[in-house]
């Protein structure tokens, strides 16, 4: 893959066809991208939507625009894009980097409140705008010596798409207006 746009349709591809595995029903936006999610996957009455964000990197950069021109305020920038993404979105993070074409890449879903929080613990809980997949930090770093990288629980499998199903019902739910 040479550009950022055949990276990300392959991700799209990617993340669209594992959810088709696990028997989801999967519906891919038409037209120019949407800033919210890429696509819909629906099992029963029961649905998410999904941004897809790909990489041959090992990172994937998300909150980079959120930061304020001449101030490293990353908790403020990673709170800004938080703030971006509505209740029934998930992220599903697909990586080439280190795969080859007959194998398939890593992919991990997350909602948009645990990749903050991921985010926010980065380099010795100064935060990041960038998600690695696992970096170890140099001596020339402020967190020299730790290691950044995302959750084992976070993989791709049924039964954490299915974790997330209960997640986002539940903020649902939580959200809801009541009748007085």
């Amino acid at each position: 893959m040479k550009t950022s746009w055949q990276v990300a349709t392959a991700g799209e591809a990617f993340a669209a066809a594992q959810f088709a595995r696990c028997g989801w029903d999967v519906s891919v936006q038409y037209g120019a991208n949407q800033p919210e999610y890429d696509l819909v996957v629906v099992d029963g009455t029961r649905f998410l939507k999904v941004s897809v964000k790909a990489s041959k990197k090992g990172e994937w950069g998300l909150a980079q625009s959120q930061m304020r021109k001449g101030q490293a305020d990353y908790q403020g920038a990673i709170n800004d894009w938080q703030l971006k993404h509505t209740n029934g979105t998930i992220f599903c993070f697909v990586q080439f980097a280190g795969t080859s074409l007959n194998e398939l890449p890593r992919l991990y879903l997350a909602t948009p409140e645990e990749v903050g929080q991921r985010l926010r613990s980065t380099a010795g809980g100064r935060g990041d705008t960038i998600l690695y997949e696992r970096k170890v930090w140099t001596v020339r770093a402020k967190s020299a010596g730790t290691t950044d990288e995302i959750p084992q629980n976070w993989k791709f499998s049924e039964e954490r798409i299915n974790e997330l199903v209960g997640m986002v019902s539940l903020q649902e739910v939580q959200h809801m207006p009541t009748r007085e």
